[in-house]
């Protein structure tokens, strides 16, 4: 019986992606499992130690999951660690919708 359970780390670009299958020792937090597969060195961008991370598309620190550093991986899971997102979602959404007002207000302006 082995000591180890297989888990996979995982990091994609448009243009690139990385799989990277190890073996770890049951009680492996996600955090360790990213800095033992060394992915940082084929992705200089990823700082590890704030890096949003999930398992199979499921943010970790969310829905009852751990935080990276806390969270124990089990056998066959896969660390997906998350890019930066380029703008707030929330501030998005007002912009466009801002922009939709504006241009309804424009419109309605012309029709009269």
């Amino acid at each position: 019986m082995s000591n180890t359970i297989t888990v996979e780390v995982a990091y994609a670009l448009p243009n690139k992606q990385k799989i990277i299958a190890l073996q770890v020792e049951p009680g492996t937090t996600a955090l360790q499992a990213v800095r033992l597969s060394h992915i940082d060195q084929e992705f200089p961008e990823i700082d590890i130690e704030t890096a949003k991370m999930g398992i199979f598309g499921q943010a970790l620190g969310t829905k009852g999951l751990k935080k990276a550093p806390e969270h124990e991986l089990q056998e066959g899971d896969r660390v997906e660690i998350y890019q930066p997102l380029i703008s707030d979602p929330k501030e998005a959404r007002r912009r466009r919708a801002a922009k939709a007002e504006k241009a309804a207000e424009e419109s309605d302006g012309q029709t009269k």
